[in-house]
């Protein structure tokens, strides 16, 4: 039986924003994405945090464990960089890897950047004795975040890619979690017909 309210949690990671030396805008910019996307209503759990693999490793399971949150977004910390060290420590945390993910992120973002394929992005699934979550590392950057969730669209707003966000909603039904529903003009969900729900009166 999944919890009654969606619990996302958001994690920025980055030394600088982190520090002081500059505003983040990951969180902000996953918020703004978030509150077009979805029409089931949310409450989020917001972390800032340095690149450090054991305080990344800690803020994830707290994030899944104790709020439990049923959906944890990253940003930052996934280059090939020294200090890059997220996608080691959500796979650290993971019980499951779910690659489809990362491979989807790449392939949007290498219509835009050659530089995709040294984006190390990925998803896992957490779980303990009754309550599970998706954790998903996303880009550094606002535009890059949103183009992954979104995928890409012509200009009549025709999908061409699709974004990564359209099968997040089945995966949380899958581990338990709230049914979750999305604004079609922003993500479209997809789903097996016998798992959607019909429209509440």
């Amino acid at each position: 039986m999944s919890d009654a309210v969606l619990v996302i949690g958001l994690v920025s990671i980055s030394d600088r924003a982190s520090g002081g030396v500059y505003a983040d805008q990951g969180i902000p910019a996953l918020q703004d994405w978030l509150a077009s996307a979805l029409t089931t209503p949310f409450r989020v759990e917001t972390r800032l945090i340095p690149d450090e693999r054991s305080q990344i490793e800690a803020t994830l399971v707290e994030l899944v464990d104790t709020a439990r949150c049923h959906l944890v977004l990253t940003t930052g910390g996934t280059g090939p960089a020294r200090r890059d060290v997220t996608p080691e420590a959500t796979l650290a945390v993971g019980t499951k890897e779910m690659p489809g993910f990362g491979e989807q992120m790449r392939q949007i973002s290498l219509h835009f950047v050659p530089t995709a394929i040294l984006s190390r992005q990925l998803a896992v699934i957490r779980e303990t004795a009754d309550h599970a979550a998706l954790i998903m590392n996303l880009p550094g950057q606002p535009k890059a975040i949103k183009e992954t969730l979104e995928g890409l669209k012509d200009a009549a707003g025709k999908q061409l890619v699709g974004g990564i966000f359209a099968a997040v909603p089945y995966c949380v039904d899958l581990i338990g979690g709230p049914y979750m529903e999305t604004n079609a003009a922003v993500s479209t969900t997809f789903r097996p017909k016998s798992a959607i729900r019909p429209p509440k009166e």
